[in-house]
């Protein structure tokens, strides 16, 4: 692709989210959200083969339904209040027709089908961005207008989509669908605080963003897409077999790695509310997903080469340019577990 053209798609996906985040029109909010849609998909078929096609149809078919949605509420609210901000006198309809548009931008439970087929029809960075920055505009909108929202919705939404990333998960032998339904588990577990304290939930959001960045960029670097696949790290790059077991654990929420403290002070928060059950309900999800990302640290560095012979070490492998980023992202998603303190007050 050209480069200047490649730019202009860069930085559209860059801004469409920033406008949509600085906004208090709901206008400005969809044009924003708009932006990152449209842009977004030349970067989706520019594999050109079926099954990017397919994944750029689907992700466009869904998206603009979802905004189709969201622009109808916005209009009518509107032509209710004379405003272009949700109120408490806005219709619960309207604000349940908004839930709904933004649970299918975000993937969430039962408006996910889409996400695991788009992102594993899609190349490794592109499905990167599908996961973690278009996620941003969805739920900004999400967290300016959730006091208006019925709470148990938004609840049994968060709910739904930690069982779905868990149970959907496990079968999985494609890293990039994997990566997908632990998008899924990790919005629900989002959602599912975000009524209670939305600091939570952006916090949530930042650690997850941090995690799955190193995580794609170690599937990047071996062009991993196969849970087969990633048995040949120690032989292609030794030292990732290393870092890739960090980053996952830290998916998985295990102490005292980064990725245990979302959890460990979402679970705290839904305790405190008296959402004793629920909260069980999550932690043995929790278990679920930790299951399938160590089916991927099993084929990563407890397996082998098919072969006897050491000679096919690769003792004189390069290790890409950007891997001095891989090691600050993997510094920060599985050893800042020390600042909760900080992070909580």
């Amino acid at each position: 692709m050209n480069p200047i053209t490649l730019i202009i798609i860069y930085f559209t996906i860059l801004m469409g989210p920033v406008i949509t985040m600085s906004s208090t029109n709901l206008l400005l909010m969809w044009v924003g959200l708009e932006m990152s849609l449209l842009a977004i998909i030349p970067l989706l078929i520019n594999k050109k083969n079926p099954r990017s096609t397919e994944a750029a149809t689907k992700y466009f078919i869904t998206q603009a339904t979802a905004s189709m949605i969201l622009l109808l509420a916005i209009t009518m609210n509107y032509k209710q209040l004379g405003a272009w901000a949700f109120q408490q006198q806005t219709n619960s309809l309207l604000l349940n027709m908004t839930l709904i548009s933004l649970s299918m931008k975000l993937g969430l439970t039962p408006f996910h089908y889409w996400l695991p087929e788009v992102t594993q029809g899609t190349q490794l960075h592109t499905g990167l961005i599908i996961l973690t920055w278009q996620k941003i505009a969805p739920l900004s909108i999400l967290t300016q207008i959730y006091h208006l929202v019925n709470p148990t919705i938004i609840f049994i939404l968060g709910i739904s989509s930690i069982f779905m990333g868990a149970w959907g998960g496990l079968n999985q032998t494609q890293t990039r669908k994997i990566m997908a339904f632990s998008s899924i588990a990790h919005m629900g577990w989002m959602i599912t605080i975000l009524p209670y304290n939305p600091t939570i939930t952006l916090l949530n959001l930042i650690i997850y963003i941090m995690m799955t960045i190193p995580m794609f960029m170690v599937l990047m670097m071996n062009h991993s897409t196969t849970i087969n696949s990633m048995s040949l790290l120690w032989n292609k790059t030794p030292m990732l077999m290393i870092i890739t077991p960090l980053i996952l654990l830290s998916l998985g929420g295990l102490p005292p790695l980064t990725g245990f403290l979302p959890k460990w002070i979402t679970i705290t928060e839904l305790l405190k509310n008296n959402c004793l059950i629920p909260t069980t309900m999550m932690a043995i999800m929790a278990l679920l997903n930790l299951f399938f990302y160590t089916r991927l640290i099993y084929s990563t560095s407890m397996t082998m080469f098919p072969t006897n012979n050491s000679s096919k070490m690769l003792y004189h492998i390069s290790y890409p340019k950007y891997y001095p980023i891989l090691s600050f992202f993997t510094i920060i998603s599985t050893l800042t577990l020390p600042l909760s303190p900080q992070l909580i007050m």
